[in-house]
């Protein structure tokens, strides 16, 4: 299974970006697909999930700025990205997985640079 990641570039402070992450596989159906980011020197950390069951989630750097959803059809997840920050960025992976536990998907990454 491979998942394509799209979006993402440069944008200004204030700003708004978009990304997209579908997966190649239309059979797969994902328990779970979402968004972390790597920072320079930092770690990786997640920003949003989507599961199939249970409630959304976002990391608190980007609650109330950041929108994630799903189309279980096209077997994608959008993250839209506002009132972006300095601190946002980094380089975003989509994931998924197709069970609690299971091994992660992992897109190919997409580069987001947020400047003053």
């Amino acid at each position: 299974v491979q998942l394509q990641a799209s979006g993402g570039g440069s944008v200004q402070a204030g700003g708004s970006l978009g990304l997209s992450c579908a997966a190649s596989e239309s059979s797969l159906s994902p328990y779970v697909m979402g968004w972390y980011r790597q920072a320079p020197g930092k770690q990786r950390e997640l920003v949003a999930s989507f599961p199939s069951l249970g409630a959304t989630y976002y990391s608190d750097s980007v609650k109330g700025r950041f929108t994630i959803s799903r189309d279980n059809v096209k077997k994608s997840v959008h993250l839209q990205m506002d009132r972006l920050s300095l601190e946002d960025s980094g380089v975003y992976y989509c994931f998924a997985r197709v069970a609690l536990g299971a091994t992660s998907f992992w897109g190919q990454g997409t580069l987001v640079t947020v400047s003053s």
